[in-house]
Order: structure tokens, then C-alpha cells, then sequence
């Protein structure tokens, strides 16, 4: 008769020898797993970072160089920094002098007048241009007595506010009729006979206090550059948020001269948990009204 074999089981130490190899494999697979992919998704939130700081100072330094020549201001005040500019849609050469007969083509200088002629035109308007809401300038400096932030002052360098502005085709491609009204009388003359349409102030505020860069726009020009949401918003701007997780920014701005062109500087930290990234741009901006 044959006897049976006896079935034998794990016993209590093999099992507990078993779990605790297998715990070293796991930990040993953990450590060659999870630091790549922790690595991965720092790197991954820094390029985040990077970006959103790369597109924010984009568009900043973008219009900066369409900004009115010495229209750019900044300021700062508490936990805000704010950087201000005087947009322009475009620009043109105006006409200044020429034959009696044709004096209503040409910009008088000596009095309030209503119009001229260009002789290098408007080329991003679409004609016939008509508006209420933009601004004709001509040399700003950003000196006493030729600031176009002191609209409405004596004397000035730009159009007062819902000025009729109208712009139409003339008897040649350069020479386009520009009329304004109320006529305005311009106090300077530019010395490369250059004139701007201007759409209105642009704000930028940073503030580290709530970690938004904003952007503000469609508000009246005001003498002394706004510093807070609540300026702007009852100046009649709208706004929208540029970027977030703002933990630092710098706005510098350099006048030009007569040898060099002028200069912003614009430094803008993003910070999300550990990671944090640091951008700086630098803008050209040409200065000569």
C-alpha cells in the first residue's frame, strides 16, 4: 500500500522573508521611478513658468515700441510697480508749408487750425477714417509745456479729448486729407515733420500682493500716471490679467537723447510652489518725436 505524501506549506518566517525582499524591490524600483518623473514635472512647471513670464514681457515690450516717442512713465507704490505708455495706431508726415494757394493743405502752426495735407501717409488706417476717441500728437518730449500727458493744458502737444478726428484719400497715395474738430493749435512743430495717431493710454500693474500682472486700456489720459485698479477703473478702463503667480517685478525706463535711442528694462518673477523663474527684457524704444 503506498503512502501518502504529505502536502507542505510556507511557513511563518519564509513568508515574512518574502514580503521583506519584495518591500527592497519595490523600494529599490520607487527610487529609480519616481525621482525621473518628479524630475520631469519640475521641469515641466518651470518651462510653465518660463513661458507664461516670456509671453507677459512679449507683449509688454510689443507696446512699448508702439508707444508715443517719450510717452513712457512708471511708478511705483506699495507692493505695485505700474508702467504707462501712450499708444499710437499709427504715424504719418504732415505738411507745413506751400505755395498761398494751397495753404489749407499745409499745418499752421501760428494758430488753432482744423487740418493739412500728408505727404507720407497714414498706412495701418483704413480710409475714410472717422473717430472720436483718438488723439492726433505732434513732438512730445515729456517736458513741461510739450507733455501729452497734460492734455487739455496751454500750451500742448496733442488733440483734447473727443476731438472729431476724420482722415481721406487725397490727389495723390501720399497726400492724405487729415481734418480735426474743434480746431486745436499745435505748440511745436516736429523737426522731421512727424505726426501720430494715438489710440489712448496703456497701463501695466504688477502687483506682488495678489500675484497678477494686468493690463489696462480704453480710459482718459490723466496728468499724473494711475497707480491702482480703482484709478483706472473709474478712468473708464477695461482690463485684463497678463499673468499670474507674480512673486516680483522691476519696470525701469530710460530716457533717450539726441546720440541714443531710449530704454525699458522689465523684470518679471513667476514663482509656482518650489519652482520659481526669472525673466528680463530688455526694449529699444525710438524716442525722437
Amino acid at each position: 500500500m503506498t503512502r501518502p505524501t504529505a502536502q507542505r506549506g510556507m511557513t511563518l518566517i519564509e513568508l515574512v522573508v518574502v514580503i521583506t525582499l519584495s518591500a527592497i524591490v519595490v523600494a529599490f524600483m520607487t527610487m529609480f521611478i519616481v525621482q525621473p518623473v518628479d524630475a520631469f514635472m519640475m521641469q515641466k512647471q518651470r518651462a510653465q513658468l518660463s513661458d507664461a513670464a516670456d509671453a507677459a514681457l512679449r507683449m509688454l515690450a510689443r507696446d512699448l515700441r508702439a508707444a508715443l516717442p517719450n510717452s513712457v512713465r512708471t511708478a511705483t507704490s506699495g507692493t505695485v510697480f505700474a508702467i504707462e505708455l501712450l499708444a499710437t495706431v499709427d504715424g504719418a508726415r504732415y505738411q507745413d508749408n506751400g505755395p498761398l494757394a494751397n495753404s489749407a493743405l499745409w499745418l499752421d502752426f501760428s494758430q488753432a487750425d482744423g487740418g493739412f495735407s500728408t505727404t507720407v501717409p497714414f498706412s495701418e488706417v483704413t480710409l475714410p477714417y472717422s473717430s472720436t476717441t483718438s488723439y492726433l500728437a505732434i513732438y512730445n518730449i515729456g517736458i513741461t509745456g510739450a507733455n501729452a500727458y497734460a492734455i487739455g493744458g496751454t500750451p500742448n502737444v496733442i488733440t483734447p479729448a473727443n476731438t472729431t478726428i476724420t482722415i481721406a484719400a487725397g490727389a495723390t497715395a501720399n497726400a492724405q486729407l487729415v481734418t480735426f474738430s474743434p480746431s486745436f493749435q499745435f505748440s511745436f512743430g516736429s523737426p522731421e515733420k512727424r505726426v501720430y495717431l494715438v489710440s489712448g493710454p496703456v497701463s501695466y500693474l504688477c502687483d506682488t500682493s495678489t500675484g497678477l500682472l494686468t493690463r489696462y486700456s480704453g480710459y482718459s489720459i490723466l496728468a499724473t500716471q494711475p497707480t491702482s485698479a480703482a484709478t483706472l477703473t473709474g478712468a473708464g478702463a477695461s482690463s485684463g490679467i497678463v499673468a499670474s503667480n507674480v512673486t516680483g517685478c522691476q519696470f525701469t525706463y530710460t530716457p533717450g537723447t539726441s546720440q541714443r535711442v531710449a530704454m525699458a528694462s522689465l523684470l518679471l518673477q513667476l514663482s509656482n510652489g518650489a519652482q520659481q523663474v526669472e525673466l528680463v527684457e530688455q526694449a529699444h524704444l525710438v524716442n525722437a518725436p
